[in-house]
């Protein structure tokens, strides 16, 4: 319910007390039916829409759900007997106080598991959107900007389960990992990264000594493009996996991590634990930050509106609307600007964001440059080779970054093009 009326996300849920008391199987299962019925909604409730007796009556939020959950099940989950489905969602609406309303959920349900299997087609944006339960004003952008099939790739990674994964501390994990019944994949772009095909990486040896750690390849890839630096900033730090790459890429640097919200502070202290003695983690606003050509690289990953991660944060396109992009757009546009303040001439400051959309990310940087002398963006193209010199990057990946190249040299992850979520990535010089 707090995830439907925006109070809360899908992962605070699915981290609460409450579901860490369930048993592991009842735990999948809870993970499985949030989660997909989130990514499904809005093809459930056009699905759901046909069994009405008046279509378009407003139903309580409670109603909605159980529905929702209901459809689901008999929809996508062939585990779950239709029956068995429908049993809990008659329950679910009764609980929540609406007796009479449970029995016409019954009956949508009930009509539901009995009617033929409905095709949807993919030819039009509009098609496409609806197909892959995606708001019809992202596919229709997505289309305009990326193209037919790439939109076509982004909607159906958002429409899957991310795969679980890890940044090895040494390739020697792998093999104990191996050893221990847990099977892997090589990362597509990292030598270091790995995907768990199966068994439980979290009950190994090597997660809890923090030999390896849950980590998105793509999230990895951002701050091996930051490359070196002896005095950093990481201006938007929690929940800090970017941070320990970049103290472990820069042994004798001396890091600041930045995080304005005293709980994730919290956090992210306890998780760069192992480097206090170098890392400074301080409770700032990034958009405020004081420091003037201190810095020779700043780490500048904003927050944003998280349109690359879908398929982890499946509740963020229920929410989002396209006019929230500008509200978005000026406080990234205030980190930006802060960053560049915050570096001395010579220095970098690397941008990033999880987002797809130009206004979060190419006009942010064309935004702040125009309106700051001594700075020029610095394609990523010799970074990646960097990278591939030092042997960091996984075979032939060097070839496929350069392709996602974007025409001023910074670097664009698009979903279903590589197994990561969506990143855009760009590195501007401090000249003078």
């Amino acid at each position: 319910m707090g995830v439907e009326r925006g109070h809360s996300h899908s992962d605070d849920l699915l981290r609460s007390k409450a579901v860490d008391g369930l048993s592991a199987p009842d735990r999948n299962l809870a993970t499985a039916l949030v989660l997909g019925t989130l990514r499904w909604q809005i093809r459930l409730d056009h699905q759901v829409q046909a069994f009405l007796k008046h279509p378009g009556a407003k139903l309580d939020a409670e109603i909605r759900i159980a529905l929702r959950l209901g459809a689901f099940q008999i929809l996508h989950m062939d585990r779950i007997p239709a029956r068995a489905a429908i049993d809990e969602s008659v329950e679910l609406a009764k609980q929540a106080g609406h007796k009479f309303a449970s029995k016409m959920v019954n009956a949508v349900l009930r009509k539901l598991a009995l009617a033929p299997r409905v095709d949807f087609p993919e030819e039009t944006a509009a098609q496409l959107a609806l197909a892959e339960a995606h708001p019809a004003w992202m596919v229709e952008r997505w289309t305009h900007l990326y193209g037919p099939e790439a939109a076509l790739g982004i909607c159906r990674h958002g429409q899957s389960q991310p795969g679980v994964t890890v940044r090895l501390a040494t390739p020697e994990v792998a093999a104990e990992l191996t050893a221990a019944g847990i099977q892997l994949e090589d990362g597509e772009l990292l030598r270091q990264a790995r995907t768990v095909l199966a068994g439980d990486i979290t009950a190994s040896a090597a997660f809890r000594e923090g030999r390896l750690r849950l980590q998105d390849e793509g999230s990895q890839l951002v701050a091996e493009l930051a490359g070196q630096g002896t005095e950093i900033l990481d201006c938007c730090a929690a929940p800090g996996g970017k941070t320990l790459i970049l103290a472990e890429r820069n042994p004798q640097a001396r890091i600041v991590a930045c995080e304005s919200s005293a709980a994730r502070l919290e956090q992210l202290c306890a998780r760069l634990a192992g480097h206090a003695d170098r890392v400074e983690c301080r409770q700032a606003d990034a958009g405020a930050l004081t420091e003037e050509a201190v810095f020779d690289l700043v780490l500048a990953d904003v927050p944003c509106s998280g349109t690359g991660t879908l398929g982890r944060n499946p509740e963020i396109r229920h929410r989002l609307k396209a006019e929230d992009l500008a509200r978005q757009a000026e406080r990234q546009r205030a980190i930006f600007a802060a960053a560049l303040r915050a570096v001395r001439p010579g220095g970098y400051v690397v941008y990033s964001t999880c987002s797809l959309e130009p206004e979060e990310n190419e006009q942010v940087i064309a935004a702040v440059l125009a309106g700051n002398s001594g700075v020029r963006q610095v394609p990523l193209g010799a970074r990646i080779e960097a990278l591939r010199q030092g042997s960091i990057l996984a075979a032939d990946a060097a070839e496929r970054l350069h392709a996602a190249e974007t025409h001023n040299g910074a670097l664009r992850l698009i979903p279903g093009t590589f197994g990561t979520d969506g990143f855009f990535v760009a590195m501007i010089e401090r000249l003078a």
